[in-house]
């Protein structure tokens, strides 16, 4: 902390000498002819370039001087002689430090070691750096600095920076997707009186004007099902959603989801959406349908081939595979037994359902790392799709699993507004107050048969970018404050 105090101290005094010298180095504005990479990329010896970005290296060879500037396109080199822009500018220039930025003109050469540089004919400085950069430019690498203080992560690891710039690109490409396919983009409240669409425990607010207490949205879903009702057959939202539970390297409090409803379609439609959806933003993105993840020496740990048709497989099929045939013959106390034999984490409270799918969850979907559509799931499990013809104890629902967990859901949705009034009562547990009764009304005046999926932006980014943490997907995931 000493150290970093007398460095502060060093550049303040920097800032004072160029002040009283008349140079303000906090401009309002600069407007440079193109980015870094494209100086580089358009290279053409003597012609005249304005780039602008931070100094992120710094070369003093006495009457010349090397620096790097940075922006968010690349990097290029710039090469500055005194003779050249005389002797006052070339003093002000010594006072530059790592992390400032600068405006800078010149005219593209190429230096001896094949370098393309800028040949300085005039700079700017454009906002003086008061402190200086982490591990001078070598990496960050304290977790707690990089998370709570992203901007010096995305400063200091170019990785990290592109990540977030791909990230940004899914995003894009999962709006043109949707757009191509003629799908409505809306926008529904995140404030709630009801939490509904899923079962989480919500954020509670409150109101000052209205004196009532609202919650943070858990779901889109019931919304969305709402203007199927309304005549609105195809849409899609990317939004915020938010739940106050635990933290892991898979969950955080707030997220990104998309949901996408098509009337007339089931959950096989979303299927294909789903598998279409991905592999376009695959090959827009990334370039290719084949994902790998590689571990700190570059070295390829694992790898995902998107490469349609993906496998389809029961629940019920995958879940006799991993423990015996006779698993649904069996009585209720000896599954609880044999799935607690097994090692599955099993509740005391846990209903025959949930002891299955605790064996699904623990020992099934880790093994998934391909593309696989796990379909017709315990109708318990997802009280707002429609039961299968031909199995009624199953619903007409897929889990898209890749990389060992769910990307994404998809149900044939229910709405029949008799049925799905029953199964929410169920859910509720006879707490009249968690019924959204504006939604039932709405099923009421009749809702078209309809597909719908859920697809959680920060996993699928997960899976395609190669990270294991949610946390390296998002800006700025939550932590708790500092003391």
């Amino acid at each position: 902390m000493d150290d970093t105090n007398s460095l502060i101290d060093q550049r303040k005094a920097k800032l004072k000498a160029l002040e009283a010298k008349g140079v303000f180095p906090f401009q309002n504005k600069f407007t440079p002819g193109e980015s870094c990479a494209a100086a580089r990329g358009n290279y053409v010896e003597g012609r005249e370039v304005a780039v602008a970005g931070r100094i992120t290296a710094h070369r003093d060879m006495g009457k010349s001087m090397f620096i790097d500037v940075r922006d968010q396109s690349g990097r290029i080199q710039v090469y500055a002689q005194k003779n050249v822009i005389g002797d006052d500018p070339f003093n002000t220039f010594t006072h530059l430090d790592l992390g400032d930025f600068v405006g800078v003109k010149g005219t593209l050469f190429t230096t001896k070691t094949g370098e393309i540089s800028i040949k300085l004919a005039s700079f700017t400085i454009l906002a003086k750096s008061l402190r200086p950069p982490p591990g001078k430019w070598h990496g960050l690498e304290d977790t707690e600095i990089r998370y709570r203080q992203r901007y010096l992560d995305l400063i200091s690891n170019l990785e990290v920076k592109d990540v977030m710039l791909k990230r940004s690109a899914i995003v894009h490409e999962i709006r043109q997707f949707f757009h191509g396919r003629g799908y409505v983009e809306v926008e529904t409240p995140a404030m709630q009186a009801i939490p509904g669409g899923a079962a989480a425990q919500p954020f509670k607010t409150f109101h000052n004007a209205l004196g009532c207490e609202f919650y943070l949205r858990i779901a889109l879903e019931l919304y969305h099902k709402r203007l199927l009702v309304g005549g609105i057959d195809k849409l899609f939202e990317i939004g915020k959603n938010f739940r106050n539970e635990g933290l892991s390297r898979r969950h955080n409090p707030e997220f990104t989801m998309l949901e996408a409803y098509q009337a007339f379609g089931d959950y096989a439609t979303m299927m294909e959406t789903v598998q279409s959806l991905i592999c376009h933003v695959a090959q827009k993105v990334l370039g290719t349908l084949v994902i790998e993840t590689k571990d700190a020496e570059g070295k390829v740990t694992k790898t995902i081939d998107l490469t349609p048709d993906w496998r389809r497989a029961k629940y019920n099929d995958l879940i006799k595979e991993k423990t015996s045939a006779d698993w649904f013959t069996i009585s209720p106390a000896e599954r609880r037994q044999r799935a607690h034999d097994m090692g599955a984490e099993i509740g005391k409270e846990f209903e025959d359902f949930e002891v299955t799918n605790a064996v699904f969850s623990k020992f099934i979907e880790p093994t998934l790392i391909q593309p696989t559509f796990v379909t017709h799931l315990p109708k318990e499990l997802v009280p707002l799709a429609k039961l299968s013809p031909d199995d009624p104890t199953t619903v007409e629902v897929f889990e898209c699993c890749i990389n060992g967990q769910e990307i994404s859901p998809g149900y044939t949705e229910q709405n029949d507004p008799i049925m799905q009034r029953a199964t929410l009562e169920h859910q509720a547990g006879g707490e009249q107050q968690k019924l959204d009764e504006d939604f039932l009304v709405a099923l009421e005046h009749g809702m078209p048969p309809a597909g719908g999926i859920g697809i959680g932006i920060d996993r699928l980014c997960m899976m395609l970018l190669g990270q294991e943490s949610i946390r390296d997907v998002i800006l700025f995931p939550q932590l708790k404050p500092k003391a």
